[in-house]
This record gives C-alpha cells, sequence and structure tokens, in this order.
C-alpha cells in the first residue's frame, strides 16, 4: 500500500459496525459513565448542566472512555471504579476541547455549536479550565 494510501487509511473512523462490537463486552460500563457525568456534574449552575449535556449528548465516539473501560475489563477487574476513570478521563479530554474552543473561537463542534458560543466566552472558559477537579472532590 503507498505511503499516502496508508496514512489516509490510518486516520479514517472506524466504520459504525466495528465500533458497535467492540463497544459491546463494555455497553453496561458506557451507560454508566454517562449517568456518572450527568451526576458529578449537576449543578445550579445552567452553564455547567449545558457542558454536561453537550458531554453526553454531543455525538462524540467516547474512545478515550472506552479503551479505559475495556483496559480494565481486559485485566479482569470486577468493581465500578473503572467508570469513574474513564469519566476523569472523558472530562479532562473535553475541558481541552473547550479551552480550544475559546482559543479558537469556533462555531461548531461535532455538528452542534459548542458551549461557548451559548454566550459567556470567559464563563465557558473557566468551566472548562475548573471542570476537571470539581466533580470529583
Amino acid at each position: 500500500m503507498p505511503l499516502a494510501t496508508a496514512a489516509a487509511t490510518a486516520t479514517m473512523p472506524p466504520a459504525a459496525p466495528a465500533l458497535e462490537l467492540i463497544r459491546r463486552p463494555v455497553r453496561d460500563d458506557l451507560a454508566a459513565v454517562d449517568r456518572v457525568i450527568e451526576q458529578r456534574l449537576h449543578s445550579k449552575v445552567s452553564l455547567v448542566n449545558e457542558i454536561a449535556r453537550y458531554i453526553v449528548h454531543s455525538g462524540g465516539k467516547r474512545l478515550r472512555p472506552l479503551l479505559a473501560l475495556l483496559s480494565a475489563r481486559s485485566l479482569g477487574y470486577t468493581g465500578s471504579q473503572h467508570c469513574d476513570m474513564a469519566v476523569v478521563i472523558e472530562f479532562i479530554h473535553t475541558s481541552t476541547l473547550l479551552h480550544d474552543d475559546v482559543v479558537d473561537t469556533s462555531s461548531m463542534r461535532r455538528g452542534t455549536p459548542p458551549p461557548t458560543r451559548s454566550g459567556a466566552t470567559r464563563r465557558a472558559y473557566w468551566s472548562a479550565t475548573s471542570s476537571i477537579p470539581v466533580p470529583f472532590r
């Protein structure tokens, strides 16, 4: 395979059916991750709730949490703390995306306007940079 073709193939997302096969062993864990995200980010501050909805419903593939969950299960882990770790990983990843959206003044991410476009860029930036430690105090 020519180098250019190999590089293009390497950056293409996997086909949806193949990804679903990979998710199957941890489907319940992924649902638990979504629940933990919504619980940990539930707030009286509407922007925090908006970011939680964005994380859960924005259509991302959730590869980072998926890899954490699969790794834990493949090593025989039977507890539930791996879901918390997957959430931490997703928070860190989303935090960096929100930070990028502020810096780049992005108007779309994953086909939807990011929370940083909803009005207060400074508040979104604050949320992005502070969302990592707050939910797990």
